[in-house]
């Protein structure tokens, strides 16, 4: 009975890697058709979504059978647990490539991507693959150090996310409010994948040593560290904390990201995306 009960456990493992593989490799296609244009990418990516998606499905409906039927406990619990929240997160993953591929869709056959931030967008893809791709080995092998590694280089997506909003808000962009909005909003895609890739690094990392893995400079690690920091009073009793590093980047960066994609409900086009950016 136990040797079923690991069974089921490896391969509920295998088919999350296979998860986090997939988002990986549906982020380079969407990569590929902002930048160079891909007619077709926006059909295999939502095939691909909704086979991700189903493979999320199933994931849960094994884990949760698991823990009805089998009461597992120390490590194996951590791993049934932490499943339920990979399998979401890389399904979100998923999503948001195709979210990118939709962007590019709506300008084809001429790229979505003016010429002066594709460089940007160039190197995000690379990070936001390369991310998924070690959340994929880190998944496979319970690899503790590379999820610590996974969560240190999330600050390099931020870095170029923030190079973004500065370039697209000088005023030498000369592209106009809806142009500049589609830019933000991948921005805000590329970010999220990588915070979701961040997450499911910290997911690998409790499950392989029982410790959780505080940290990291993305939208999820902020939000984290808020909830985990213990409540100081202000100091008479009057005046508000005064926001620095990367926190008052992100309310920055949240400030910006309003002012344009409000400029963006001016085209019915980019409506269906204002709230996909989780």
């Amino acid at each position: 009975m136990r040797n079923e009960f690991h069974d089921t456990l490896d391969t509920l493992v295998a088919d999350l890697s296979e998860m986090c593989d997939r988002a990986s490799a549906m982020m380079r296609s969407a990569t590929t058709a902002l930048l160079f244009t891909d007619a077709d990418a926006g059909r295999r990516l939502r095939a691909d979504l909704t086979h991700l998606t189903a493979l999320a499905a199933s994931v849960n409906d094994r884990a949760y059978r698991l823990l009805a039927l089998q009461a597992p406990v120390a490590r194996d619990l951590r791993t049934v647990v932490a499943a339920l929240h990979i399998g979401a997160d890389a399904d979100r993953m998923g999503a948001l490539a195709s979210h990118v591929a939709r962007v590019a869709a709506r300008t084809d056959p001429e790229p979505a991507v003016p010429a002066e931030v594709a460089d940007l967008f160039t190197e995000m893809g690379t990070t936001a693959v390369r991310m998924a791709g070690e959340a994929r080995d880190a998944v496979r092998g319970r690899d503790a150090d590379l999820a610590e590694k996974i969560c240190a280089g999330d600050a390099r997506m931020d870095e170029l996310h923030r190079q973004l909003l500065v370039r697209v808000a000088a005023p030498q962009w000369r592209h106009g409010p809806l142009v500049a909005a589609d830019m933000v909003l991948l921005g805000r895609f590329y970010e999220r994948f990588a915070d979701h890739a961040v997450e499911i690094a910290r997911r690998v990392y409790f499950q392989a040593t029982g410790s959780s893995l505080v940290g990291g400079s993305g939208a999820i690690g902020l939000a984290r560290q808020r909830r985990e920091r213990p409540h100081r009073p202000r100091e008479n009793g009057v005046g508000a904390r005064r926001l620095t590093g990367p926190e008052n980047y992100f309310r920055s960066n949240r400030s910006l990201f309003i002012t344009f994609t409000h400029a963006a409900t001016k085209s019915s086009t980019n409506l269906p995306l204002l709230s996909s950016c989780a």
